[in-house]
This record gives C-alpha cells, sequence and structure tokens, in this order.
C-alpha cells in the first residue's frame, strides 16, 4: 500500500469537507475512517477558563466532528463504513476528570456524536465507535510521567490491533460500541 500525506485544517469545517471531496474523487468511497486527532490539557475546575474549555472543543471534538460529518454523509450514501473516534478515561468516567475538566468535557461530546451517528444510521452498516485507551505507553508519555508503572499501561499497537479488527468483515456484528482500551490500568 503506497502511503499518502494531507495536511487539513481540521478546525475549518470548509477544508474538511474539501479534503473527503478530494478522497472521493480520487477513491470513490471511504470505507474506514481514523480519526485520531486531539490534545491533552491539565486543570482542574478552578483552574478551568471557558477560553481553555473552548480551546479543548476545538481540538477534540471539532477536529473530529468536522472530519467525521462528511466521512458519515458519504457513508450513508454507500450504505457502509466504519468512523472510529478516539474517546479518554477523563471523559467517560467523571472520577478521571478531575484533573483535566477542559479536556474531559470535550472528550465527552465524542460519545454523544456517536450516539447520534448510531442512531441515524440504525439499519445500515454505517458504524460508529469510539477507542478509549488508558494512559498511552509513549516515549512522551514516559517522559512525562516518569515514575508511572509503564507495565499498566497500552501499547499503541495493541489500540492498532482493536481498531484494525472494528473494520474488518468479522466486526460487522457490532453496533454502537465504545471498547475500553486499558491494558493492566
Amino acid at each position: 500500500m503506497k502511503e499518502e500525506t494531507a495536511v487539513v485544517d481540521l478546525t475549518d469545517d470548509a477544508a474538511s469537507n474539501k479534503f473527503v471531496s478530494v478522497i472521493l474523487a480520487k477513491y470513490g468511497t471511504i470505507d474506514a475512517a481514523v480519526l485520531t486527532a486531539g490534545g491533552f490539557a491539565a486543570g482542574k475546575l478552578s483552574e478551568t477558563s471557558t477560553k481553555e474549555i473552548k480551546q479543548q472543543i476545538e481540538l477534540n471534538f471539532e477536529t473530529a466532528y468536522n472530519i467525521a460529518r462528511p466521512v458519515f454523509l458519504q457513508m450513508m450514501k454507500q450504505g457502509s463504513g466504519r468512523i472510529i473516534l478516539i474517546g479518554s478515561r477523563q471523559g467517560i468516567d467523571i472520577h478521571q476528570g478531575r484533573g483535566a475538566v477542559g479536556y474531559a468535557m470535550s472528550k465527552s461530546l465524542l460519545f454523544r456524536l456517536a450516539e447520534l451517528m448510531n442512531a441515524e444510521a440504525k439499519g445500515t452498516d454505517v458504524v460508529t465507535t469510539v477507542v478509549v485507551p488508558s494512559t498511552i505507553d509513549t516515549p512522551p508519555n514516559r517522559k512525562g510521567m516518569p515514575d508511572a508503572d509503564y507495565s499498566k499501561w497500552v501499547k499503541a499497537e495493541a489500540i492498532a490491533d482493536v481498531i484494525y479488527f472494528q473494520c474488518t468483515e468479522e466486526a460487522t456484528v457490532i453496533r454502537e460500541s465504545v471498547i475500553k482500551v486499558y491494558g493492566k490500568a
């Protein structure tokens, strides 16, 4: 398979729509979309301004929505497809989000988006899944948390395997899924 790279401002819905149009002109269909854009910011409720919340919503929700929407519309025309969103423990479990209010709030919106998409796609073979990793074992995370127990963290390769499975024929019986990939955490 040939690797391709495109630079797209996912905070811009027009640019996201144009990108999907370019992909469709080139390939004709979109079978799967794995949407990984986003970022983290810590901050307790007492420390988090609405500006910081808006920044996290733009980074974690709007980027996903701006690309997921045109992809979803195309998949509905096709009658099939898989959209994978990347959630977080902080977004699904309020107790995990105490120290990252903006991040937790923005990631929580991804679960609602998946529910809405799956409700609209009911009766089709279009499914939106939210994969929820615990701490991912990456060099930046190890550097940022040098005293942590890395053996409990989930490997990026394991997350990729779960995502790959969600895009296979064997996974077509799974609907409206939230998959927690926590490793030993």
